[in-house]
């Protein structure tokens, strides 16, 4: 990768070739790159977080499978805000297009983030979110990692201010790992309020069972909560 301009090409196809088949081993991030954090979490979601040394200081990349194989990919900067994404069924990038006011994890840490961007998709696209995180002041422990729950409201909306989307609910964060994890939160969509919750259920790091997994393991044979084709939150306005 050359530093700054994100994924290639190359890396996209490393990453579709390795990662289809239901029970797939182990996730490789790609040259230059290392895996540090495998997530399983509920909805039949396993993350796999991975850094590039290519990259600029602070940024952090994520792929997404279900029991289909990758279904997204992102990468943040160093204040958690969303820089790239791809998805992949059908397959669109869509990339950070300016911001009146960034999305900030430090000043999340400080209370309250408020947050005006805008995003460009590949397919012409063009959406404006606002919204904003705030902590809560809980602490949540989830396998033994402590947390800090946040909670948020945001909005989507087209280039002629349609709302394509509205969400609100909870998050945790980690404040050295600076990152964002879903929790409990519901989807307007249009005329009611529907609940989806991809709260993490494991964390594996480097040396323990799971790490790596491209399987997820949790909730992969209920009912879905989320209306098809909808990303979670965190995926739809700074990755997460």
């Amino acid at each position: 990768m050359t530093k700054g301009k994100g994924i290639t090409a190359a890396l996209v196809a490393l990453l579709l070739s390795a990662a289809a088949p239901v029970g797939a081993g182990s996730f490789k991030a790609p040259e230059g790159c290392e895996t540090w954090l495998t997530v399983q979490s509920r909805g039949c979601r396993v993350s796999n977080h991975y850094r590039c040394s290519a990259d600029q200081p602070g940024d952090q990349w994520r792929a997404d499978f279900d029991l289909e194989g990758i279904f997204f990919l992102s990468r943040i900067d160093a204040e958690a805000q969303w820089v790239e994404s791809y998805e992949f069924n059908p397959r669109v990038k869509q990339v950070l297009d300016g911001a009146d006011d960034p999305a900030s994890f430090s000043d999340l840490l400080q209370g309250r983030d408020d947050f005006d961007f805008r995003l460009s998709r590949d397919n012409g696209e063009k959406t404006h979110v606002t919204g904003h995180d705030a902590l809560t002041g809980q602490r949540i422990a989830i396998d033994g990692i402590e947390l800090l729950q946040t909670e948020f409201d945001f909005t989507e909306v087209d280039a002629e201010g349609n709302q394509l989307r509205r969400a609100r609910g909870r998050e945790y964060v980690h404040p050295e790992w600076r990152l964002f994890f879903a929790g409990p939160s519901e989807w307007h969509d249009g005329s009611d309020w529907l609940p989806s919750d991809g709260s993490p259920v494991q964390f594996i790091l480097p040396g323990e069972k799971g790490f790596a997994a491209t399987q997820p393991i949790f909730e992969c044979g209920a009912m879905m909560s989320e209306a098809p084709g909808t990303l979670l939150p965190q995926q739809v306005r700074h990755d997460r």
